[in-house]
């Protein structure tokens, strides 16, 4: 009786088979790439605003404080987004007849709120609270990046899940004194791997990992 499979078939069916998975990895790495991507995740993305506020020009030139507009960000989940009269505050007599700002006027004048779009954006199935972050010793910058020089506000970190679990696996490697929340460009006094661990002890803070602290 003669052979059915020539004696490369072996060979033929172990080269196919590690094909077939070589390919399925591939397929797997390219979604998680593809997951963590700009593309899915909008980071480094502008968003178009009803007008272009440069935070560059407000924190950097003009030194103004996050606090000044955010004003909620210690004592609630939410960090809050100025109301107009905020910005009249300062441009009832600065550029006070710049066109571009005639949107800011007009949502004053006739007491109509400007539609901000959120550029930080997380999913309804996450549970966030800023007062807690700051009263722990996050940084504005740990999470939304060095806003000081962006002339366009831009989502800097991707916000995936994981991104959040380095903070809670290690918090020691990124909290800060409370006085330095707002403080753009920080560098700690000591070494972080001296003034970490001291803050993580002095703010009790513990790295919750539990699925119920995000999701509820």
């Amino acid at each position: 009786m003669s052979q059915i499979f020539s004696r490369s078939a072996n060979t033929l069916s172990k080269v196919s088979l590690f094909g077939v998975l070589a390919l399925a990895g591939g397929l797997i790495l390219l979604a998680m790439g593809i997951g963590r991507s700009s593309y899915v995740t909008r980071a480094n993305e502008y968003i178009d605003q009803p007008i272009q506020f440069s935070h560059l020009h407000h924190v950097l030139d003009d030194g103004i404080d996050c606090r000044y507009c955010h004003t909620s960000v210690e004592t609630s989940a939410f960090a809050g987004i100025p109301p107009t009269k905020t910005c009249m505050n300062c441009h009832s007599q600065l550029f006070s007849t710049a066109p571009i700002l005639e949107p800011v006027r007009a949502s004053f004048r006739d007491e109509t709120p400007l539609r901000w779009v959120r550029v930080h954006d997380l999913p309804d199935f996450v549970y966030f609270n800023h007062s807690i972050h700051v009263k722990k010793g996050v940084g504005c910058e740990t999470c939304h990046g060095r806003v000081d020089q962006m002339p366009l506000m831009q989502q800097e970190r991707s916000l995936q899940m994981s991104w959040c679990l380095d903070c809670h696996r290690a918090p020691e490697k990124y909290v800060r004194p409370r006085s330095e929340i707002t403080t753009m460009g920080y560098q700690p006094p000591v070494p972080q791997s001296v003034i970490g661990p001291q803050l993580v002890k002095e703010y009790d803070i513990r790295g919750n990992t539990s699925c119920s602290t995000c999701h509820r």
